[in-house]
């Protein structure tokens, strides 16, 4: 070669850097399509790899013609339009492997070096053929040494490039473009590199001539070549841009479709919640306890197909005494004694057990696959050992108790009516005084039935004025004249007669009645002690009232109108309250007082002695009037230790300048016992038993202070 004459070849340094220019502009839009065939999508993987190589391709081409369009030799040149087709078409192939391999992800070192050489390859044969779409006569004298370097620049261009490719993917977004930027500057100047070093390789005889003179050459060619080269590399970068911001958007739709429905099924998950469990404790509530309970039934009848070998029951369990608890210390302590009474019922209930809130202080249990009845009892027990235990309330301890009624079903019964039936043996542990269990018996249905029928008679009872009030009179017991009288009221059933109190008070209360019934009993007795007046008999009557009339604040209102509407003095009426209720009750009793206290209504403790109050707790209350109940005066004959209390009761009740009442009074000797004490006022059998108003007047005072029962 240095024996030959060569032509001088020199480049148009502007046109260089043109090429320079569209090499990092290739590079940089090559770097972010390697992005692209990387997203998850795998149509979108080949759009963008079939796209993508055919830019990369281009870009890289369009680099090498314009700089071989930057040569300058001392003759007109030109290149063959195959062969300058056949080098795009060989830089569109390299630019295929080089995406392909970064399609993959994860590639080794192996397959680096492997696409490495396969790009290179590709890359030097876009350069080579396409200069020998340079037809000289003679050819291009190649320096050997410079060729292989321009390879060898190929291939570690292309394994540069796969790496950054690689690089490219770990790197931050907000990093990416700096990161990308260089990368390209670096990749843009290795291939400019290897084409100028092919370039070096070439030398031009001194006696070439081009037959190619009349193909494509020329600047505007190379410029236009360029130009066409940038506009697509730009469009191609402005549709990655925009690509990647609409998948930005679409990622951010996407993920707030995912909050929003992740926040939809948290909402539906709690209204599901709410919808099935008890808001305060946590528990299930009826209508999932009912659910589970039908399944439960479903689930026995097919383990019993043949035999009984297992039982469910179903337990009923509330609260003793909780209401004047809730309603003294407020509903805040209230709810503290029902989330303490949730958290007991699960620590002795069994893993598989359900434990249900089903009203105020009502609760279920399902207990299922039980091997005999007994572990009903067991557990009921250990249900009461730990109600035994007091409730820690702020600076108090209180003791509550509860009543539990048990139903069991095998195969045998109607499994739609267990509740019903552990609802009624609920109640008969109620009735044996609380703090006890009760299984459901036959005769309970029959009662749980006759109770939904009175208390369907007792709303039209009160609509029909079917109530009468019954009195019995107080004899004084110095003067032995009558003193006042008690109204009692009774119930004119159509088809049953006389109903007592003891029937029919109980469900008035326990299905909101007592308030309506309370008030016709306070009317009633104001119109008839009005009535009595009208015909020369003044009388003091006493009429007993419920906590729940007590709560109503219109009491005081309400019988200030009936003593103003019948123009009674206030004095003529007493209002009877029980001693539990008067303390328990505390802060509602001690306004209601003093509020009929106001108004001249005397105001009276009933069944004394019952309760677990002293007379110090009671002297705050406005009372002026005490009455010892019934179970000391019955035993006052023939117990020393029942006369000390009434005699006790007595002094010290004087002592606060309160009368007392003795009531249950039945023989001559607790009269005689109870006038020695100084007793103010005896009440019961002894001297008249309760009577209807018309023969109030009729009863002579011979009578009531005569030595023998009343007939």
């Amino acid at each position: 070669m240095n024996d030959l004459s060569f032509l001088a070849a020199e480049h148009d340094p502007w046109v260089v850097l043109a090429s320079v220019a569209v090499a990092v502009l290739a590079s940089y839009v090559t770097l972010d399509l390697s992005l692209k065939v990387r997203t998850p999508e795998g149509g979108v993987n080949r759009m963008w790899w079939i796209a993508g190589a055919l830019v990369m391709g281009t870009g890289v081409w369009s680099m090498h013609f314009v700089g071989m369009l930057a040569l300058m030799l001392p003759m007109d040149i030109g290149f063959t339009t195959l062969l300058t087709f056949v080098s795009w078409l060989a830089a569109v192939g390299a630019s295929v492997i080089a995406l392909g391999v970064a399609s993959h992800g994860r590639y080794s070192r192996r397959s680096i070096a492997l696409a490495s050489v396969a790009m290179g390859a590709g890359i030097c044969a876009m350069h080579y053929i396409g200069m020998a779409a340079l037809d000289l006569q003679p050819g291009i004298v190649w320096d050997w040494r410079l060729v292989a370097a321009s390879a060898a620049i190929a291939v570690a261009a292309s394994a540069a490039a796969l790496l950054i490719f690689r690089l490219l993917q770990r790197v931050h977004a907000r990093r990416r473009f700096a990161m990308q930027l260089l990368s390209a500057t670096l990749m843009g100047a290795a291939i400019c590199g290897m084409h100028y070093t092919a370039m070096a390789a070439a030398g031009f005889p001194a006696d070439s001539v081009c037959l190619s003179a009349d193909a494509l050459g020329g600047r505007s060619l190379g410029a236009a070549v360029a130009i066409a080269t940038l506009v697509l590399l730009l469009g191609t970068l402005l549709a990655s841009m925009l690509e990647a911001r609409l998948q930005r958007v679409a990622r951010l739709l996407s993920q707030s479709l995912q909050e929003s429905n992740a926040r939809l099924q948290t909402a539906n998950d709690e209204l599901l919640q709410r919808a099935l469990s008890d808001p305060l404790t946590g528990l299930p509530n009826r209508k999932l306890f009912e659910d589970r309970l039908r399944q439960a039934v479903h689930r026995l009848e097919r383990v019993n197909q043949k035999t009984v070998v297992e039982h469910l029951a179903v337990m009923f369990v509330d609260l003793d005494g909780f209401k004047p608890v809730n309603d003294t210390f407020g509903h805040g302590a209230g709810d503290q004694i029902l989330i303490a009474t949730a958290q007991r019922l699960i620590t002795e209930a069994r893993a598989g057990d359900t434990v249900a809130r089903v009203g105020g202080d009502e609760f279920l249990l399902l207990l299922e696959g039980l091997d005999a009845i007994e572990d009903c009892v067991q557990m009921a027990n250990r249900i009461l050992r730990a109600f035994a235990q007091p409730f820690e309330l702020a600076d108090r301890k209180l003791r509550i108790s509860c009543s539990i009624g048990i139903a069991t079903h095998s195969l045998r019964g109607d499994p739609e009516k267990l509740v019903a039936h552990a609802d009624a043996a609920m109640y008969a542990a109620k009735r044996t005084g609380g703090s006890s269990l009760a299984f459901f018996e036959p005769h309970m249905a029959i009662d749980t039935a006759d109770h939904l029928q009175l208390q369907s008679d007792l709303r039209q009872a009160l609509e029909d004025n079917q109530f009468e009030l019954y009195y019995q009179p107080k004899i004084h017991g110095r003067r032995h004249r009558m003193s006042g009288l008690e109204a009692l009221v009774r119930w004119n059933h159509p088809r049953l007669g006389i109903v007592g109190p003891d029937t029919f008070i109980p469900l008035a209360e326990r299905f909101g009645l007592i308030v309506r019934l309370g008030h016709w009993v306070i009317n009633e007795a104001c119109r008839q002690v009005a009535a009595w007046s009208a015909e020369g008999r003044h009388m003091r009557v006493a009429v007993n009232l419920s906590v729940h009339q007590l709560r109503e604040t219109s009491l005081v209102d309400s019988v200030e109108e009936a003593l103003r509407r019948y123009g009674l003095l206030g004095s003529q009426l007493i209002c009877e309250i029980t001693e539990t209720v008067a303390i328990q009750e505390r802060e509602v009793t001690t306004r209601t007082f003093e509020g009929l206290a106001r108004i001249g209504v005397h105001l009276s403790i009933d069944d004394f002695g019952t309760g677990y109050s002293s007379l110090s707790q009671l002297r705050d209350l406005p009372a002026r009037q005490l009455k010892i109940d019934r179970s000391f005066v019955k035993d006052i004959e023939s117990k020393e230790d029942a006369r000390a209390v009434v005699e006790a009761v007595i002094k010290l009740a004087h002592a606060l300048r309160l009368t007392v009442v003795a009531e249950g009074v039945e023989t001559q000797g607790q009269r005689d016992v109870l006038l020695r004490m100084g007793c103010d006022e005896l009440q019961g059998f002894f001297y008249a038993r309760p009577m209807r108003a018309n023969a109030v007047l009729g009863w002579s005072l011979d009578e009531a202070a005569g030595l023998a029962p009343a007939p």
